[in-house]
């Protein structure tokens, strides 16, 4: 059984979230599953000329050329050393190579990893406009919910309204959070937060940090002087540092990712606006780049839509059409 089948049998019953995930990516899916049946409908048999266009649908999916090469080659030699034509069952071994590829790249863990006796910090690191401050809303909401005590530290002291509005988000919340003046030293607000957040024995301390990427130098000496301060105070900390990326920016997000790989050490991703855009495989694409895990995924507005990423219901979201 191809995973294709395996994906449509295992979800025939859809639980909550899988019906999340399949109403998320709607728009990537119909243009990623659309375009792989009308290509199977239009071609008895597989020649060069459909592997050309198997490596277009992906390409314009987004989830890379380096991820898109690869796995068209993968498929290309098995078919050619297990002569298979039959473009259902080649759309099949495509779907299989890229669970695969994904799942292949070692650490798929999701939550959260929190440590006994002392406070967990999630460092959260992204461009400006990405949904940063929601998100961390959302993770505050989804560990409130959990039984978790969380705090905030609002380390974003340069952009204009960062401040106000987590300090908004936390007081709807009914959280306590550690803001500074405007302008005043990321490092020294980040110090005060988890060193409070220590002292009211909190499970999880979310760090808000500054989304300047145009002065990789001045990012990484900030970052660099966040994680000292705060590992001072707690020791291995942060135990956690997350990237926010906008699916709907394509390409861009990969580029975000990698540049932010370059001057700190992530230990997950988050995806924002999935259900915006067409182009779903941009996850596809961040995994094979950076081998850094999707934690958690954006799938609509509501606090309740950031969902922990799964791989199975995210590629049934991605390629499996209702029948």
């Amino acid at each position: 059984m191809g995973l294709i089948s395996f994906l449509r049998e295992k979800f025939k019953k859809k639980d909550s979230t899988t019906e999340k995930y399949s109403q998320g990516m709607e728009k990537s899916r119909k243009n990623f599953s659309s375009k792989l049946k009308n290509l199977s409908t239009r071609y008895k048999t597989v020649n060069q000329d459909y592997f050309d266009e198997l490596e277009q649908i992906l390409i314009e999916s987004d989830v890379g050329i380096n991820f898109t090469l690869n796995i068209i080659e993968e498929v290309l030699n098995r078919s050619e050393t297990e002569n298979i034509k039959d473009p259902e069952k080649i759309n099949e071994i495509l779907v299989d190579r890229m669970f695969v590829g994904y799942a292949s790249k070692g650490d798929i863990q999701n939550e959260i990893r929190f440590e006994e006796g002392k406070p967990t910090v999630l460092l959260v690191v992204g461009v400006n406009g990405v949904g940063k401050t929601t998100t961390i809303a959302k993770l505050a909401y989804r560990y409130i919910n959990k039984g978790k005590k969380v705090m905030l530290v609002a380390a974003d002291t340069f952009r204009a309204g960062a401040i106000e509005q987590l300090s908004v988000w936390a007081d709807r919340l009914g959280i306590d959070i550690v803001t500074g003046n405007p302008e005043a030293d990321p490092a020294s607000v980040a110090y005060d937060g988890v060193k409070k957040g220590k002292q009211n024995n909190c499970d999880l301390i979310i760090v808000d940090t500054a989304g300047r990427l145009q002065t990789k130098a001045n990012l990484m000496a900030e970052l660099a002087k966040i994680k000292r301060v705060i590992g001072k105070e707690i020791e291995n900390a942060p135990q956690e540092t997350f990237l926010i990326i906008d699916a709907t920016t394509g390409q861009n997000g990969v580029v975000q990712a990698k540049a932010f790989a370059e001057v700190t050490t992530l230990t997950g991703v988050v995806i924002t606006k999935m259900d915006g855009t067409s182009k779903g495989g941009i996850i596809l694409a961040i995994r094979d780049e950076l081998g850094v895990p999707v934690r958690f995924i954006g799938l609509g507005e509501k606090m309740e839509d950031l969902q922990e990423f799964d791989l199975d219901k995210y590629l049934y979201g991605l390629c499996v059409e209702d029948e």
